[in-house]
């Protein structure tokens, strides 16, 4: 029985080979004209991917410049030491009183007490009047006293430096001074007063009084 399986085909002719042959060498010319097409195409496109990848990093590094750095903290203000109490002034002392001025024991001594104790006391009366008035009463002597005259007669004689009677003396006594009628300030101090309401003064007297 004669085998029939390789009786369809046949040798191709001589034509139909180059034919063949062209066809496939085009298939190879548009396989690779496309794959160089594809390189070309891609590389660009990495180039231009690069490309606009370095503006956006450049970006970002420039973003980075503009932030502005954290501000330096400041370094804690000290705390004030706590005030210092004033020191309380020391008291003030009283003002010491003036010394007491000192009078010599003697006729001039006498008249400057008697006269600063008037004064006190506003009674008028001047150095020289209350002088020419003992000279002539007492010549100066604070023990002088009077036994002949009218007082004496009803025995209250005049006594002392200015020869006042102890009536007039307790009369016109001046607060401050002894109630000794033979002190000489405190005669000369109660007959000046006693003149200063009759008289006015004892600048005013140049006789018995």
């Amino acid at each position: 029985m004669p085998d029939i399986r390789f009786s369809t085909f046949r040798r191709p002719s001589l034509r139909e080979s180059i034919a063949v042959a062209f066809a496939a060498a085009g298939v190879v010319a548009v396989a690779a004209s496309s794959a160089v097409s594809v390189a070309d195409d891609s590389v660009p496109s990495r180039i231009a991917m690069v490309a606009d990848e370095q503006p956006a990093a450049s970006h970002v590094a420039e973003a980075a410049l503009a932030v502005p750095a954290p501000a330096a903290i400041p370094a804690p203000m000290p705390v004030p030491a706590p005030p210092v109490p004033a020191a309380v002034p020391a008291p003030i002392p009283a003002p010491m009183p003036a010394p007491a001025p000192a009078y010599a024991d003697n006729l001039d001594g006498w008249i400057r007490q008697a006269l600063d104790v008037m004064r006190a006391h506003n009674i008028p009366g001047t150095y020289e009047g209350i002088h020419r008035n003992i000279m002539r009463e007492s010549t100066g002597n604070p023990q002088a006293i009077n036994l002949w005259d009218s007082n004496a007669a009803m025995g209250i004689p005049s006594k002392g430096l200015l020869q006042v009677i102890d009536p007039t003396f307790a009369t016109y006594h001046v607060e401050g001074t002894s109630w000794d009628i033979w002190d000489p300030v405190a005669n000369i101090a109660a007959a000046c007063n006693y003149a200063a309401q009759r008289y006015g003064s004892m600048d005013y007297v140049d006789s018995a009084y």
